[in-house]
């Protein structure tokens, strides 16, 4: 090879390094951030989501109140990877999640009930939501309910 070619394959590789950086540093922020919930069931799916993906910042953004501090009290507790790791561990056997329509107090209030569906049971879970400047956010939890079904998730029809 000669000298300038092998000049400009060393730069196309150097540049194609910093393009890569970049992509994976912008890519980086934005599974870190999360964005307002404009709607309450947003913010469930949101949450969920996060937990699935074992994103703690994220996870914890979408909760308010003495929730919230409770949360983060059990993050201090562990370390974030831990407690990433529970979030997926939790969230892995969740076959799917129905949320209902909200019920509006206020501008600023609202409840969603979310069933959980697993493979052998269901479980139902009112949350409180509240809105703030940073979008809807769940607040507290109520009338938590498990429901044994009769046939399992995912058994096939005869």
């Amino acid at each position: 090879m000669n000298s300038p070619r092998t000049a400009r394959l060393i730069t196309i590789a150097v540049l194609a390094i910093v393009v890569g950086v970049i992509v994976a540093r912008k890519t980086a922020l934005r599974v870190t951030e999360s964005k307002p919930a404009e709607e309450p069931q947003d913010a469930v799916y949101a949450m969920l989501e996060s937990a699935r993906a074992g994103n703690v910042k994220a996870y914890l953004s979408y909760y308010a109140g003495p929730l919230e501090s409770a949360l983060r009290e059990s993050l201090a507790e562990s370390t974030e990877a831990t407690f990433g790791k529970y979030l997926k561990d939790s969230q892995a056997a969740v076959k799917g999640v129905a949320v209902s329509e909200p019920e509006y107090a206020g501008d600023s209030q609202a409840k969603v009930r979310v069933e959980f569906i697993y493979e052998d049971r269901n479980e139902i879970q009112t949350m409180m939501l509240e809105r703030g400047p940073a979008g809807w956010r769940i607040a507290g939890t109520e009338g938590d309910q498990r429901i044994k079904t009769l046939i399992p998730y995912g058994t096939p029809v005869k």
